[in-house]
Order: structure tokens, then sequence, then C-alpha cells
């Protein structure tokens, strides 16, 4: 994650995370991204079942009706293990995690053992009760998926109504102060509708937004084609800094923040160079502790059957499965090649990453995304969209 509002407009310095000692225990949760030890944040598909029939989705999610293959009290378990491993946050997701009539329990319990818990949804399902529940138990954020306005929405999630019901998801979440964000998926079908979703947060107050770059996976793979050029992509990150800083001029200080192209982080860099130098070596420094792409470290995913990956996009890599090991124990295994290579990725990237002068803000980007391209786990991210000029070392 970039924070655009963080970086961009100097929310925060580099004494606010070493206030803390940059320890994931103890660090706030916007100030997470920033620790040392990187002890990962767990994504667990909890379920492959889902309501909607979106066209990107990672999981390649299925109908609502069914069952899970992980039970309630084998999901306790799970959470025993990464609480006691030093997990920070447990990001329940799916499909659609609503769907699973546990959710409340497992997220409680989670809190209970003193982990964050977060959930992504489409949001159609969170009734006034449900967000009610959720807040009671001490859920620590919402996170809604949204693709633009109502009719391209609708389209991308093949159900119509769909908008609709999201956004009464949100009002619900507010109406029981349960802290509640948007997560959008930008391509060239729904680019054009960014500043339409800044005027969204705007009108219903929403405090926090997540613009996500599209990475080649699952249904998403069909969409590669559909990916922003780097021309594109430059204009966009651009708009939604542009975007930001409007906002807080005027007083609102929304989180803004950029996901899944870690270039975004050095392009701030840059930019910040000709408009306030001072800052961009704050920057620069914050990005240094961000330490770009945690695909295999800062982040790990849990499947619906139990399968251990290296982040949420990347399934067709397994490292083992918690119905048989513990993750902590598969987490810090040295003999699983590419889990330790991840850890260090930076010694094995190769095309332009291996000579760019970024690689300590970037860690050479998204793996997954360059393995979709190239067919190699450690060529180039094709979505880097910095010239080779602007990563020359100098």
């Amino acid at each position: 994650m970039i924070g655009i509002s963080k970086l961009y407009c100097a929310s925060i310095e580099p004494s606010d995370a070493l206030r803390y000692g940059r320890e994931a225990g103890k660090l706030p949760s916007h100030l997470l991204q920033f620790s040392k030890d990187k002890k990962p944040v767990v994504v667990w598909n909890m379920t492959r079942r889902c309501n909607l029939k979106c066209v990107h989705c990672y999981a390649q999610a299925e109908q609502e009706e069914g069952t899970d293959e992980i039970s309630t009290q084998q999901g306790k378990a799970i959470i025993d293990d990464l609480a006691q491993y030093g997990s920070p946050v447990m990001l329940f997701s799916g499909g659609e995690p609503l769907v699973r009539k546990d959710l409340v329990e497992l997220a409680s319990y989670a809190v209970g053992q003193g982990m964050r818990a977060v959930i992504s949804t489409n949001g159609t399902l969170i009734t006034r009760s449900k967000a009610r529940e959720l807040k009671q138990v001490g859920l620590s954020y919402v996170g809604i998926s949204i693709d633009g306005g109502e009719e391209v929405h609708d389209r991308f999630r093949a159900v119509k109504g769909s908008f609709k019901k999201a956004m009464q998801g949100v009002e619900n979440c507010q109406a029981e102060g349960l802290k509640v964000g948007l997560r959008f998926t930008v391509n060239k079908r729904n680019v054009q509708e960014v500043p339409g979703i800044f005027q969204l947060i705007r009108d219903m107050e929403i405090p926090r937004i997540c613009f996500y770059h599209l990475v080649y996976s699952g249904r998403g793979s069909d969409l590669m084609k559909e990916d922003l050029s780097h021309t594109e992509t430059r204009q966009l990150v651009d708009m939604i800094m542009d975007e930001t800083r409007n906002m807080y001029e005027s007083g609102m200080t929304k989180e803004v923040l950029t996901v899944d192209n870690h270039a975004d982080g050095p392009y701030i860099y840059l930019r910040l160079l000709k408009e306030d130098p001072d800052r961009a070596r704050d920057v620069f420094e914050l990005l240094q502790y961000n330490e770009g792409n945690n695909s295999g470290r800062g982040i790990g995913c849990i499947s619906w059957d139990g399968s251990v990956h290296p982040d949420q996009f990347w399934r067709h890599h397994v490292f083992g499965n918690v119905l048989q090991r513990p993750f902590s124990e598969i987490w810090d295994d040295p003999s699983i090649e590419l889990l330790a290579r991840l850890k260090d990725k930076k010694s094995y990237v190769g095309g332009r990453c291996a000579s760019c002068r970024f690689l300590n803000v970037c860690a050479g980007n998204f793996r997954a995304r360059a393995e979709a391209y190239h067919g190699d786990i450690w060529a180039e991210d094709p979505a880097c969209y910095l010239t080779d000029e602007e990563i020359l070392k100098i």
C-alpha cells in the first residue's frame, strides 16, 4: 500500500513510525506498513462462495449456496496460531465473507486474541443489524469494493442493484459507528469513474478509499488487455494526488491509498522533488520503511481449503496447508525455496528491476504480475511505469 494522503499531503512524518520503535505489535493501524519486523498481515479467503459474479474476481468465486471446507473450530485454531505468531491483522475475505454465518464469531475471536480484524466485502449483505454486530465485537474496519457509479458497478458485478445495496451497506456501517471505506480496482473500463469516486467519498463522508492497480489473477487474468498503459497509469496517479490535495486544502482529510503497484512510491517522491524537496526527503525515508511489495513476507494468504499462498493473487503457488501444519511453521520454513526467496526478493529480481535505484523502496513490485506476463517470477513487473531515465542509479 502507498499512502497518498500520508506521503503527498504530509499527514505523517518519519518520527511518527519511529515513536513506536516500528514494531508491528505496537504501531497503530495507519502506520502498520512502516513496521520493521513485517509480521504478516494474513488474508483469509474464508469461503469461495459469493452472491455476486464479478468479472475481475481474483478468487473466481462461485455460487452463494454450499458449504465451506474450514469449520468454525478449525478457523479458531488458525487464529490462535496467527495471534501467537504475532500477525497483527486478520483480513477476512472471500468470495464474500458475509455468506459465512460464523463470520461475526470468528472476527470476535480474532479480536479476543489481540489481533485487528477487518473484512473485505462487496457490502450488499451488510444490514443495519449485521453492522451493529460487527461493531460490538470490535471489528476495526470494513472495506467495501466498488467499481464506479451505479451503471458501471452493476455491470462489473453482473447483478443489477448491487451498487445501491453496497451504498446501503456503507450507510449501515456509518449509522453504527463502524469505520468503513471503499476499494476500487482500476482498469480501462472504469478509469473514467475515478473523479466520481472522489465525489462519492465527499458526499457520503467516507473516510478512506483504496485504489487498486489491476493484478492479472483469477478472472482478472482475462482483463490483462484492459490494464492501463504506462502513460494512463501516470495520469491516474497524478489525478489521485491532485484530488487528494484538493480535499486536504478544503479541510477534508480523507485517507487515500493506492495498492498493488509500488512504483507509485517513487513516482510521488519524484513529483515532490520538484514541488517540495524537503518533504521529498521525508517521503523517501518513509518509503524505505515501507519496503515496497511484501508478498511472502509482510502479507500472506490462507485459502478456503487451508492452502497457504504468498498473497491472495498467487494461488498456484502453495507452500503448505494450515489444516496439516500451522501457518507459523510454514511461513518460517527455510526449505520452501520460493518462500525463502520472496523474503529476500531484491536479490533475485531481474530486468530493469535489478538495476533500479528504487529497488529498496519497491522491492521489484508485483511478482504475480511479472509471472503472468513474462512467464518468469523474477522478471520485471510490466506495470512499472517509471521511465529508464527515472530509475537510473545516480
